[in-house]
C-alpha cells in the first residue's frame, strides 16, 4: 500500500466518496418510496402480488452495465449523465425492496388490523398509524439490502466515464497500481458500512419499541 499516494490524493478520494454518495443516495431514498406502496399493494391484492412481484423481479435479468447503457436512450440523456445511473439503481432498489415490504406488511397480525377497524379508524389512518409502523422492522431489513446493493452497483457506472469510486478501480486497473485499486474497494465497503450504521440508528429513532423488543 502506497501511503504516499493515499495522502496526496486524499482530496480526489473525498471528491470520488461526494460523487459515490451523490448518486447513491437519491436512488436508495426512490427506491424506497416507490416499492414500499407498491409492496402495500402486493400485500393488499393477493391476486396481483405475483405479477407485481415478478415484474419487479425481472428488472435484475438486465445486467447492470447493459442497463446503465440503455437509460441515455430512454432518458435522452448524455450517457455520461449521472442521472442514467440513478434511474437504473433507483430500478434495481425497488425491485430488491417490492417483496421485502410486500413480506414486512404481511407480518402485521391481521388481530391488531381488526382492533384499529373497531377502533374507528379509517383504511387510510390504520395503514399510516398501524401497519406501517408494524411493518417498519421488516421494511428497514429491506432497505439495508438496497443500500448495501445500491452503493457496491454505483461502482460499475465508472466503467461508462460517471466517476464515483469505481473511478478508482478503473484507473487503478489501467495502470496496474494495487494501491488505487484498493482504496476504491476500502472506500466502497466503508462508504456501505456507514449507511448501513446510519440505517440502523434511524430505525431506532424511528422504532424505539422494535429496539426495546430486539
Amino acid at each position: 500500500m502506497n501511503w504516499h499516494w493515499l495522502s496526496a490524493n486524499s482530496g480526489r478520494i473525498a471528491e470520488l466518496t461526494w460523487m459515490h454518495l451523490k448518486i447513491a443516495l437519491p436512488a436508495i431514498v426512490l427506491a424506497f418510496l416507490i416499492a414500499v406502496p407498491l409492496g402495500w399493494a402486493a400485500h393488499r391484492f393477493p391476486a396481483a402480488r405475483e405479477a407485481v412481484v415478478v415484474a419487479t423481479g425481472l428488472i435484475f435479468v438486465v445486467p447492470s452495465l447493459a442497463m446503465f447503457i440503455l437509460m441515455p436512450l430512454v432518458l435522452g440523456t448524455s450517457i455520461l449523465s449521472p442521472l442514467n445511473v440513478v434511474v437504473a439503481l433507483t430500478l434495481y432498489g425497488i425491485a430488491l425492496m417490492v417483496r421485502a415490504a410486500a413480506d414486512a406488511f404481511d407480518a402485521v397480525p391481521s388481530a391488531v388490523r381488526q382492533s384499529a377497524t373497531a377502533a374507528g379508524y379509517a383504511p387510510a389512518r390504520r395503514v399510516f398509524a398501524v401497519d406501517l409502523p408494524l411493518a417498519g422492522p421488516g421494511l428497514l431489513s429491506g432497505i439495508r439490502v438496497v443500500a448495501a446493493s445500491t452503493i457496491s452497483l454505483v461502482s460499475v457506472g465508472a466503467l461508462i466515464g460517471v466517476p464515483s469510486l469505481g473511478t478508482l478501480f478503473t484507473e487503478g486497473f489501467q495502470r496496474s497500481f494495487p494501491t488505487q485499486i484498493m482504496a476504491g474497494i476500502i472506500g466502497t465497503i466503508l462508504l456501505a458500512i456507514i449507511i448501513d450504521v446510519a440505517l440502523v440508528l434511524l430505525g431506532r429513532v424511528a422504532m424505539p419499541w422494535a429496539s426495546r423488543v430486539g
